[in-house]
């Protein structure tokens, strides 16, 4: 139930504004539904998709395999620990932070490539407050989305609309 909904991967692709060579960090890549549509988008970069949780390593490996996204690359590791020795991203996308955004933030802000994007998706205000503060505070301009999803479901022979939970998209940039 974690996984970043379609609808939502949609905008926060278009959001980083990836091209063919990007270089992307995928920062909390979960079972790497964002990375591997990404790998898509970047088919001559590299996408390093960094993760703590081991059972989400071993889907995100599986979804790898299954999707032929060989320009994904995990990195088994806590954030901002794992991103040490990373390649200069062109684009970052946070889908969590383990409460450590403000660590985060500053190796992020402090690496990511001169024109580059950094997105973040957030569930609650606190985590909103920390992204836009934490960014804001490093020189970026902010631009906060939320985005609310409803999907059809059947009901007997009618259609109804249930709600997903509503995300923050919060992305960072340097004009």
């Amino acid at each position: 139930g974690l996984i970043t909904k379609k609808e939502i991967r949609a905008i926060v692709l278009s959001k980083l504004r990836l091209f063919e060579g990007s270089t992307l960090w995928d920062i909390g890549a979960g079972s790497g539904s964002v990375s591997i549509e990404a790998s898509f988008l970047a088919r001559k970069g590299r996408i390093f998709a960094v993760e703590r949780d081991p059972e989400q390593i071993r889907l995100l490996a599986e979804n790898i395999r299954k999707f032929e996204a060989w320009n994904v690359e995990v990195i088994w590791a806590e954030a901002p620990e794992g991103l040490g020795e990373l390649p200069d991203p062109d684009a970052v996308f946070i889908g969590g932070s383990g409460g450590r955004m403000e660590e985060i933030l500053d190796i992020v802000c402090r690496r990511l490539k001169s024109g580059g994007r950094i997105v973040a998706n957030a569930a609650t205000l606190e985590s909103v407050n920390a992204a836009v503060d934490g960014l804001k505070k490093r020189g970026f301009e902010v631009e906060i989305a939320l985005v609310n999803v409803a999907r059809s479901k059947a009901v007997a022979d009618l259609t109804r609309l249930q709600a997903l939970n509503p995300v923050f998209v919060i992305t960072g940039f340097r004009e």
